[in-house]
């Protein structure tokens, strides 16, 4: 870790989904805390790769150490009518952005003194000029697997309040990606209010 005081792991969900939201989470750990923090996450995995009640629980005690003080954590939404219009590239940079302003903003926190590492192919505003994308990093880096913890485990639980407004297209299985019933259920009862038009042209 360098010399900044914060570090910052960013991740997001539901790129590829049909129906709902896109998702960012963004988890915020002070330096001062990191030993600490290392041994409660010592055994840190990818949400994609953990259980739903395992996710939860990994949850639980994200939010118990919020209370605690020795993180935060934010996690921000883009509609599917933001998607469709903007496109999900567009959705989810400005997903990052939001979910840092208001991190920073809520924790009192300098830019400059940010380390903001990101999965993937995601990149933070340039005003983080500690900046690094790590390949694969919710496997390799803690705070972005925590980060993908929050973002998974908030949307999965929106798309489960969804179904019950939208009870024929399952929400609650398959959270809006487009698995062979998903899509027979599109096919039966059309395009909802909560699909992403761009997604499904051929329907």
């Amino acid at each position: 870790m360098t010399n900044c005081r914060y570090l910052i792991g960013i991740d997001e969900v539901g790129r590829g989904p049909v129906a709902g939201p896109v998702a960012v989470g963004a988890v915020l750990f002070y330096a001062e805390n990191k030993t600490v923090m290392e041994e409660r996450f010592s055994n840190f995995k990818d949400s994609k790769k953990l259980s739903p009640k395992k996710r939860n629980e990994w949850f639980e005690n994200i939010k118990k150490a919020k209370h605690e003080g020795l993180l935060d954590y934010k996690v921000v939404f883009v509609d599917n009518k933001k998607i469709d219009e903007f496109g999900i590239a567009p959705s989810i940079r400005s997903c990052i952005k939001n979910s840092l302003q208001s991190l920073c903003k809520t924790s009192d926190v300098l830019h400059k003194d940010c380390l903001v590492l990101l999965d993937g192919g995601l990149r933070a505003p340039e005003e983080f000029v500690n900046q690094k994308t790590i390949i694969k990093g919710d496997e390799k880096e803690m705070v972005i697997a925590l980060s993908s913890i929050v973002a998974k485990v908030t949307r999965d639980s929106l798309m489960c309040k969804l179904a019950k407004e939208y009870p024929q297209y399952g929400l609650e299985n398959h959270k809006g990606y487009g698995t062979k019933a998903h899509m027979t259920a599109i096919k039966n009862n059309g395009i909802s209010e909560i699909h992403r038009k761009t997604y499904l042209k051929n329907i």
